[in-house]
């Protein structure tokens, strides 16, 4: 068997979420079936983690073992064959070592939220932004979210049906900015917990109108009580930007 190393980008909006369930249909699923076209047989495609449904992904990694040894770039263009016309994109497809895992070998994961504070409705990006129709202070929500990094017990921003073993978790980086007509949400971690980054945004949210303030947030947080959480922002916005192996580039763009 030849283990391959996949980057892939995909609207979430059509998907139950990356993993494989008999609710609907998944992109682990979408995947897995176009490598059985493409290898002649079953084959489990394993993601480095798992996005919720409606959250989009820039460049999810994941790999897959195929009995044929072909070059990295035959294999991804015959999954982007395989995979019409769902909204699903191999960007890239390299040889792995045998021990490499898409989960278990990141060292870090990035996810990008982006907001829009308009009025008007969205026609373009509808399913793709979080439309706040009010005006966003993105300074304060970057000040409110710069107390996130560290190590710390994140029991308010964890969803009640997390199944992580500890809510304590690390934030390697955080910011948030404005870009043009958006503001934008980058957070890095090696894992996160479950809905944490929907609920660190809807918080911030709280922040950027001026419902709270940034003792208000950093008060939350310490009340490591999820009934302190904001909003949980919806999944729209969300999307998972980038997972790094080793060796990993020490600071981001």
């Amino acid at each position: 068997m030849a283990r391959y190393k996949l980057v892939i980008e995909y609207d979430g909006g059509p998907f139950v979420g990356w993993q494989r369930q008999t609710n609907g249909p998944s992109v682990q699923a979408a995947l897995e079936r176009a490598a059985e076209k493409l290898d002649g047989g079953p084959r489990e495609v394993y993601g480095a983690g798992r996005t919720d449904a409606g959250v989009h992904a820039l460049a999810m990694a994941a790999h897959v073992d195929l009995e044929k040894d072909l070059p990295g770039d035959t294999v991804r263009d015959a999954l982007n064959h395989h995979l019409k016309p769902d909204p699903v994109a191999v960007l890239s497809a390299e040889p792995a070592a045998a021990d490499f895992h898409a989960r278990f070998s990141a060292v870090r994961r990035g996810y990008l939220y982006r907001f829009i504070d308009r009025r008007p409705p969205l026609a373009l990006d509808r399913g793709r932004v979080w439309r706040v129709p009010v005006p966003l202070d993105a300074g304060a929500m970057d000040a409110a979210a710069a107390c996130l990094v560290g190590t710390h017990d994140f029991t308010t921003f964890r969803d009640s049906q997390c199944q992580a073993d500890s809510p304590v978790k690390s934030l390697d980086a955080i910011s948030v900015t404005r870009e043009g007509a958006e503001i934008h949400l980058r957070v890095e971690a090696i894992s996160f917990l479950h809905r944490q980054i929907r609920s660190i945004a809807g918080s911030l949210v709280e922040v950027g109108t001026g419902k709270w303030s940034v003792a208000d947030f950093r008060a939350a947080l310490e009340a490591a009580d999820r009934k302190a959480c904001g909003p949980v922002a919806p999944p729209d916005g969300l999307y998972l930007a980038f997972v790094d192996y080793p060796p990993a580039p020490a600071v981001r763009p």
